[in-house]
């Protein structure tokens, strides 16, 4: 993708069906217990404009709600490199399908200071990594 004739690498996209109704996925999503319990610990409240912080294994990253559509979609910055999540869910007869999107990233070649990594090595890891977070919040959803 170009933006402002400075190449920046492609959102984060990742699609799955939950075995679940769409307030269950949704409760496990937007609050505070529900995200410790499958992403990280937070101190995260449903409230737009809500500043929270996500404990990441960096130390703790700022974040702050900016959409609430309930029970349909969910997005906060994370950390002050200009990253949005996105969580989008729509129900599907009696399951949930589930939308995350990481986007926000810059030049592959910038580097992400609390990593001190190139941004396109750190995306290619959280995608796999997201991955594994989403195959831990469908056994929590699915229980």
């Amino acid at each position: 993708m170009i933006e402002n004739n400075q190449v920046t690498l492609q959102d984060i996209k990742q699609t799955v069906v939950f075995d679940a109704p769409i307030q269950k996925v949704w409760d496990t999503i937007s609050t505070s217990e529900g995200i410790a319990s499958w992403f990280m610990p937070n101190d995260f409240q449903p409230i737009i404009g809500h500043e929270f912080h996500l404990q990441s294994p960096f130390g703790p990253s700022p974040c702050k709600v900016i959409e609430l559509d309930s029970p349909n979609r969910l997005s906060f910055t994370w950390d002050e490199d200009g990253w949005v999540v996105s969580f989008i869910l729509k129900e599907v007869e009696d399951k949930t399908e589930f939308t995350l999107i990481h986007g926000g990233w810059k030049n592959p070649d910038y580097i992400l200071p609390k990593a001190n990594a190139k941004s396109s090595i750190i995306r290619d890891t959280m995608d796999q990594g997201w991955t594994g977070i989403l195959d831990k919040l469908r056994k929590i959803v699915q229980n």
